[in-house]
């Protein structure tokens, strides 16, 4: 039986999610704009496309072994899943905010009776008894930001990630209730069952998140300059350097380079006289 993976079925998650599992080596078969279920062409996997704040109770109840969705959907349901690894995209946060010029600097200036429009009613309602404030729910299914100014909430609960959508509908940040990204989750029975395969598929999904800002390079070096090079170029464990056929003066190096670093690498491999330098993306990182 194959493992049932559930990714989210649109929005910011699915794309992304798509992306990693087809550079993890999965490549998905198409089942059209509106599918529901994909089967992996080259892996023992199912893939589901759900609703993304359905998931966590899917893999809660069993009915699919694991899935990818947004960390503070997790936290909203309350439900006991494995969390098997962040995965560094979606991210966003869970804030209180309210509309400008109302005299609300923190949540401490919140009045009593308040009503709060959000989507996360169950962690609103335990951040702000931990405070100590006592508040109105008002759930909403959306649009949170409008709803102070249509006179339905005095402020908010929702995601935030840039914060322009505040700035647009004339509201401020005020405090952060959760920290949120895209996570993998598993259902606790299933890891016990069949945890060997599924930790295959978690390593999978991290190789290729621990390849995420990294690049392979190769260049042409001076022997003469070989020390310096290992200095500033480590990799992971140190360059690999390699004989040139009828060369005793320059030889072939490998190396894995952050991202960020790679400007300044291929500047000072130039000034040592380093030539053929060549970048690589790289898709997997496997230890």
């Amino acid at each position: 039986m194959s493992i049932k993976l559930a990714v989210p079925n649109k929005g910011r998650l699915n794309e992304r999610s798509i992306e990693i599992l087809n550079q993890a080596g999965l490549e998905i078969e198409d089942g059209g704009e509106r599918k529901l279920y994909a089967t992996v062409k080259n892996g023992d996997l199912s893939v589901m496309f759900l609703r993304a704040q359905d998931i966590v109770r899917f893999v809660h109840k069993g009915a699919v072994d694991m899935g990818i969705t947004g960390y503070d959907l997790v936290l909203e349901s309350g439900l006991d899943v494995h969390k098997l690894m962040d995965m560094g995209f979606g991210r966003c946060r869970l804030s209180v905010a309210v509309p400008e010029g109302r005299g609300i600097d923190t949540v401490q200036d919140i009045p009593d009776g308040s009503r709060i429009a959000t989507s996360f009613p169950h962690m609103a309602q335990k951040y702000f008894e931990s405070q100590g404030k006592k508040v109105e729910i008002t759930v909403i299914s959306g649009a949170a930001e409008v709803t102070p100014h249509l006179g339905v909430a005095d402020l908010i609960v929702d995601l935030v990630s840039s914060g322009s959508t505040l700035k647009t509908n004339r509201l401020k940040e005020i405090a952060v209730i959760a920290e949120s990204q895209a996570v993998l989750i598993a259902n606790k029975d299933a890891m016990v069952a069949r945890g060997t395969e599924m930790e295959e598929l978690a390593s999978a999904i991290r190789s290729v998140m621990d390849a995420e800002g990294k690049r392979y390079l190769m260049a042409d070096v001076p022997v003469a300059s070989l020390d310096e090079v290992r200095a500033f170029l480590p990799g992971i464990a140190g360059p690999t350097v390699m004989n040139l056929v009828g060369r005793s003066d320059v030889v072939a190096i490998h190396v894995v380079v952050d991202k960020s670093a790679i400007y300044q690498s291929v500047n000072r491999l130039k000034r040592l006289g380093a030539t053929g330098i060549l970048i690589v993306p790289i898709d997997r990182m496997v230890p």
